[in-house]
């Protein structure tokens, strides 16, 4: 039996009741395979629309698997020791106060944009302030520059209450709220000029300020407790230091440890200049 190309369309001619196959039955047969191969293509687009533009979030164990990783790669090999600070920057979820579309860079080890001209600090920047703070369970600790709440929820988990403020409206509402829904109550929240501290509920055993004055503000040194360590860039553009502060016997104790760079401070800090 023969089984080449001849043979094949002499099978479709017989199944058709014809021993040959008509101009009008060949030019059927070819619409027919043009279409299938067109709806082929199709089907094969698609799937590689919905496979590389639509990319899958990453879950919630992914998320946690970035985090250690973050803490084992990023943290300990720059330094940062202390076990309360490395456990709370493994624990709190850096990716609820990124925005949406960046929560695939949640981990990495960078500054990202979170609206208003703002931007979340980077994992290394907020474990090394956080630390040099050297934060104890029973501390009451003043946050300026409330931004998203990261710093804020990491603050939150080392200390008895935590007292931020947030100029911009907005981004201190999302922050309340974002702290709230994930459970840190000792966090509160103010909308605020930040360079005039919170003098109602201070003192303050220690206070953080994640926005860049041009000089360290008085109002917050005077709202820190004796003994109180207190954390602030100071300078312009890209040319910042970041401040610790001492209080040793009524007086301040000044230290420059390291280059940064922030956004700078608003409100009275950019009118006093």
């Amino acid at each position: 039996m023969s089984t080449g190309p001849n043979a094949r369309w002499r099978i479709f001619a017989r199944m058709g009741g014809k021993g040959s196959i008509s101009e009008t039955e060949d030019n059927g047969w070819c619409v027919i395979i043009a279409t299938m191969k067109r709806i082929v293509q199709y089907l094969v687009v698609g799937l590689l629309v919905t496979g590389g533009c639509q990319k899958r979030p990453p879950s919630t164990s992914e998320f946690a698997a970035q985090r250690q990783e973050m803490v084992e790669q990023q943290l300990k090999p720059r330094g940062i020791k202390d076990e309360r600070v490395l456990t709370a920057m493994g624990t709190v979820p850096r990716e609820e106060f990124v925005p949406e579309n960046l929560r695939d860079k949640s981990y990495t080890d960078r500054a990202l944009p979170i609206g208003h001209d703002q931007a979340i600090s980077q994992p290394f920047i907020v474990a090394f302030m956080t630390e040099q703070l050297r934060p104890q369970s029973a501390d009451r600790i003043l946050e300026v520059g409330t931004g998203s709440g990261y710093q804020t929820a990491i603050l939150a988990e080392l200390v008895k209450d935590v007292y931020t403020i947030e100029i911009i409206d907005p981004l201190a509402k999302d922050a309340s709220a974002r702290l709230a829904r994930l459970g840190y109550n000792n966090a509160h929240v103010k909308v605020g000029d930040g360079y005039q501290g919170w003098p109602e509920v201070a003192p303050f055993d220690g206070i953080i300020v994640t926005c860049a004055p041009d000089k360290v503000p008085q109002p917050l040194t005077q709202q820190l407790k004796e003994g109180g360590r207190m954390l602030v860039p100071v300078g312009n553009g890209m040319d910042q230091q970041l401040y610790l502060l001492e209080k040793k016997d009524g007086q301040l104790v000044q230290t420059v440890i390291l280059p940064v760079r922030f956004v700078p401070m608003s409100g009275a800090a950019a009118t006093k200049k």
